[in-house]
């Protein structure tokens, strides 16, 4: 059976997914810059055909496929490492009711990846000053609404957390009504504090009848 028009894009789609999973997973380049860069690479002058490019959920499947392939014996332990350290945050800062997004929830983290978080607070001020009483150095930045272009962007601060870097966009507390969504694929886009610790809690084997 001769290949169709379909199953030629979806191949291309593939090749970039895999291309860009490798330059995420061996140096950390965030996705929206690797998915260009494969592009390019695999489909030259027209890179700049925006169907032929991968979703993003394509893109952590093929990092994660790669991660299984080529660095199962050091990602696992990368990952369980981040996801304490964010329970360690997440609970210092239980109070603004913190939920935590990204590779380190989706469980694609690597040597480069930082824990990002999303915090919901009365103002970004209240977060900033908890911190700094704390003797925390932050640094202030936006970051992107997670609803969209709509929205006005939402200070972000960064620090290090026990040598991990942490980023948490901080929300107004009516956010939360809306964060808890799914993304379309049916994946979680956050996680609160339980969750993550349930995520990480391997599944107990029945007992063998004796």
């Amino acid at each position: 059976m001769m290949p169709t028009p379909i199953d030629d894009l979806s191949l291309l789609r593939a090749e970039i997914a895999a291309v860009a999973a490798r330059m995420i997973a061996q140096a950390g380049a965030d996705y929206a810059s690797a998915k260009r860069k494969a592009a390019l690479q695999v489909l030259g002058e027209r890179a700049d055909t925006a169907n032929l490019l991968p979703d993003n959920a394509q893109i952590e499947d093929a990092v994660r496929d790669y991660q299984t392939l080529f660095q199962a014996d050091t990602q696992p332990a990368r990952l369980l490492a981040l996801r304490q350290a964010a329970l360690q945050v997440m609970d210092a800062l239980a109070e603004f009711s913190p939920y935590i997004s990204g590779a380190v929830l989706n469980g694609t983290a690597g040597e480069y990846d930082d824990i990002e978080l999303q915090l919901f607070a009365d103002s970004a001020k209240e977060v900033q000053i908890y911190l700094l009483n704390r003797n925390v150095t932050i640094d202030i930045s936006e970051t992107p609404h997670f609803k969209g272009a709509r929205y006005d962007p939402v200070e972000t601060v960064s620090f290090l957390w026990h040598g991990e870097g942490v980023h948490a966009e901080l929300y107004e507390k009516h956010d939360l009504r809306g964060a808890l969504k799914p993304r379309a694929d049916g994946r979680p886009q956050r996680a609160d504090a339980a969750t993550l610790r349930s995520m990480m809690t391997p599944p107990t084997s029945p007992q063998d009848p004796t």
